[in-house]
């Protein structure tokens, strides 16, 4: 099992900037992925970044430039720094890791507003 706790979120100015940090704990050793994905009302939940344990990075065309994935395995925390966050970027923004096996978890959710 892994627990994900996210943190971070709140509401900011349209070009603002927000640091979302998700803490990871239980079986930890086992995780190879993650990544974080966010839902807009009524929309489905997306992909906006993910990490490897090897350190690759994927993001979605629409965060290119703006937001950045990273890890920090000593304290078992993955963060997403978001800059120049627009309205369209409001969501709740969610973690996810995914374990050798197969299996994934997910965070319970942060909200992120950006107002105009």
């Amino acid at each position: 099992q892994v627990q994900l706790v996210e943190s971070g979120g709140g509401t900011v100015q349209s070009g603002g900037s927000l640091k979302l940090s998700c803490a990871a704990s239980g079986r930890v050793f086992q995780i190879y992925f993650m990544g974080w994905y966010r839902q807009a009302p009524g929309y489905e939940r997306e992909l906006v970044a993910t990490i490897n344990n090897g350190g690759t990075t994927n993001y979605d065309d629409s965060v290119k430039g703006r937001f950045t994935i990273s890890r920090d395995n000593a304290k078992d925390t993955m963060y997403l720094q978001m800059n120049s966050l627009q309205p369209e970027d409001t969501a709740v923004y969610y973690c996810k890791a995914v374990v050798y096996g197969g299996s994934d978890y997910w965070g319970q959710g942060t909200q992120v507003t950006v107002t105009s």
